[in-house]
């Protein structure tokens, strides 16, 4: 069947079965020119220009802004200014308030005139969509650290969180790990409410829809008096009246408890505070608010990976460029120009590629696929972290996204990298198979009540958390998710359990139960409803679920609908803000991909959809092996944080190619 070949759509044809097949070895030779000497990849995650403004923001608040390139930082954000004035979450997204806000401070301090085009231009656009008031609460206290908003107006955080008992309602662990990472230094930085103004841009008022005076900038009531919402706002009103008494017993011991929190997390197997932007940066002000010196080892440790996480070009002052990283354009290795990064993804990147490389049919014997199963068992977590707070696994286990941050393992990525070592293999065949087993076994340990999985906790899932004042930021919850779900089942299932299996039988029937009405699931970590549908569609093959079963055709029907016609599937992040935008978008060489792997669980290559799909991948693969483009297809917090994973472009169609490669016998 195979040998005879095909004609795909558009004169692509696979007449010759070479087609497949050199788009396979060149995605091959592409990958392993990027692999780093030590054996791992690591891709740039490209975000929106809010992460820049807030790097610029804490040079000003801190007076050290000869450390860093103001101007380089300014291109940057002036350069991703829509026509309309405002600043967007996403490529091809529309202006977004806080992202705007953002952008017109930071210009604003870099000294940047109000009265300049660009700028009046974000300034309406600013005020159209609401203005200063409608922020969300984190960038309020951004602002009120630098006198532009009042910290009176903001929610209270306070350090006495800390105190809480684990029974509370209201407690850390049942929080997010992110969100854990970002509030405790903020309880800090809310407990000394700092106040430093900034010379070029010493207010907003501009910002304000009827000026800071006429502005109502009190948190807005729930209509439903009896709401969990109220609950909190009462209480935040109760918590500001104690907030202002002289400083007791139960304040000190918090703000000791909270110093020492993140001194562990910052001082042992971290790169800075959860080895993410946000928190690294919180840690640092709540240092010096605490009264490091900018010599103490902590500080010194926190800043360089903060710092790291930036890019710049050699000739700048401080040349901080992360020497695990490297660039490459049209094959050729090349200097980065100046951006910052939320993190490094080194561990993703490298089980990701390695499974892709191993199906595509690079063995264990290949020493480079060796030297990756290496450094990634050599990144398994040996420290129990917070996830112990709500998992009585006994061992030290796991893996991260990042290079070392050994408090915060997660499923998702330990899944992963179980599903690449079994691809590549290691030199030390004992240690492989005892870390194997230990992280099989913690993942099934971590699975939710709900039997789904989440990413990095187990049952932080209290829906009342979500009317916290200080939870606008739309994560302070890790529930259980069908993509990471899916990512379970086939991974289970590659280890030997079937639909036998306690566990595998309620991840089913999650993924039974979440199914949406059209037949897609939702997407957490990828974009968006083929990111989920192809994630939960992969995991119910992998334990032979039935996949002529009505339920599961309606999946198959749901990718299928909305294929474009250039033969490719896309979907924009604006799928999270309006559920009517669902599998409507650019076609992605990734989500192309999804689609394909999930539609080549049903056993017809042949089928149209797929040979279009197919089709689409060759045509738009790049002489260098690669495929390139610019649209967002991670996803951080829906409808705050979107991002894009480089490696997606690159791992995911050579994944697909080699599986329909096999499907064709």
């Amino acid at each position: 069947m195979a040998t005879k070949g095909r004609m795909l759509s558009d004169g692509v044809g696979t007449e010759d079965p070479s087609a497949v097949a050199e788009a396979i070895k060149r995605a091959q030779d592409f990958l392993f020119a990027i692999q780093h000497e030590e054996g791992f990849w690591n891709c740039e995650l490209p975000i929106d220009s809010t992460v820049a403004c807030d790097f610029l923001l804490y040079y000003f608040w801190t007076g050290d802004t000869d450390r860093i390139p103001v101007k380089r930082i300014a291109d940057f954000i002036r350069g991703r200014q829509l026509e309309c004035g405002g600043w967007p979450q996403f490529p091809g997204g529309p202006a977004e308030l806080n992202a705007t806000i953002k952008g017109y401070h930071a210009l604003k301090m870099a000294g940047d005139s109000p009265n300049a085009e660009h700028m009046a231009a974000a300034r309406v656009k600013a005020l159209e969509l609401g203005g200063i008031p409608k922020m969300h609460t984190w960038g309020k206290l951004y602002l009120a650290m630098v006198g532009c908003f009042p910290w009176d107006a903001c929610p209270l955080i306070p350090v006495e969180l800390l105190l809480m008992p684990k029974w509370f309602p209201v407690h850390i662990y049942r929080m997010s790990s992110w969100t854990r990472n970002m509030l405790v230094p903020l309880s800090v930085i809310n407990h000394f409410k700092p106040v430093r103004t900034i010379e070029s841009c010493p207010d907003l008022d501009e910002l304000y829809p009827e000026g800071t005076l006429g502005s109502d900038l009190s948190l807005p009531w729930s209509k439903d008096t009896f709401s969990m919402k109220n609950v909190f706002l009462a209480l935040d009103k109760m918590g500001r009246f104690v907030n202002h008494l002289p400083e007791g017993f139960t304040r000190k011991r918090g703000l000791k408890l909270a110093e020492q929190w993140i001194c562990d997390r910052v001082g042992r197997g971290s790169d800075g505070m959860g080895a993410i932007f946000p928190a690294i940066m919180n840690v640092l002000i709540a240092f010096e608010l605490l009264g490091y010196s900018k010599d103490h080892w902590l500080f010194k440790k926190n800043r360089r990976h903060f710092e790291e996480l930036c890019m710049y070009d050699r000739e700048q002052p401080i040349p901080l460029a992360n020497d695990r990283t490297d660039y490459y354009q049209n094959g050729e290795k090349v200097e980065p120009g100046w951006r910052v990064g939320p993190c490094y993804s080194p561990v993703w990147d490298t089980a990701l590629i390695t499974m892709a490389l191993g199906e595509s049919g690079i063995g264990h014997d290949d020493p480079r696929m060796a030297k990756a199963g290496d450094w990634l068992l050599d990144r398994e977590i040996g420290l129990r972290g917070d996830w112990k707070e709500n998992c009585d696994f006994p061992e030290s286990t796991g893996w991260a996204f990042e290079f070392n941050n050994e408090w915060y393992p997660d499923v998702d990525d330990t899944f992963q990298v179980l599903l690449g070592l079994s691809a590549t293999g290691a030199t030390d065949k004992e240690r492989l198979a005892a870390a194997t087993d230990r992280g099989m076994r913690w993942c099934r340990a971590m699975q939710c009540r709900e039997g789904g999985f989440a990413a990095f906790d187990k049952d932080v899932t209290d829906w009342w958390l979500e009317a916290v004042p200080f939870a606008d930021h739309n994560a302070i919850l890790d529930p259980p998710c069908s993509d990471i779900t899916g990512r379970a089942l086939e991974t289970l299932a590659l280890h030997g359990y079937g639909q036998s299996d306690p566990v595998v039988q309620k991840a089913r029937r999650f993924l039974i139960d979440t199914q949406e009405d059209d037949g897609s699931w939702f997407g957490r970590w990828g974009v968006n409803y083929v990111y989920g549908t192809s994630h939960a569609i992969r995991g119910l093959k992998a334990i032979d679920e039935d996949m002529s079963a009505a339920w599961v055709q309606k999946a198959r029907n749901f990718l299928e609908n909305i294929q474009n016609p250039d033969g490719g599937w896309g979907e924009s992040c604006w799928t999270y803000h309006d559920d009517q935008t669902r599998g409507i978008g650019p076609s992605t060489a990734s989500q192309t991909a999804w689609a394909l792997l999930a539609l080549l669980c049903f056993g017809d290559p042949d089928r149209a959809s797929i040979q279009r799909g197919i089709d689409y991948l060759l045509k738009t693969q790049k002489e260098d092996g690669s495929w390139r483009y610019d649209e967002f297809t991670g996803t951080g917090f829906p409808r705050i944080f979107y991002l894009k994973y480089t490696s997606y472009q690159w791992y995911l169609p050579l994944y697909t190619l080699a599986k329909y490669r096999k499907a064709l016998g």
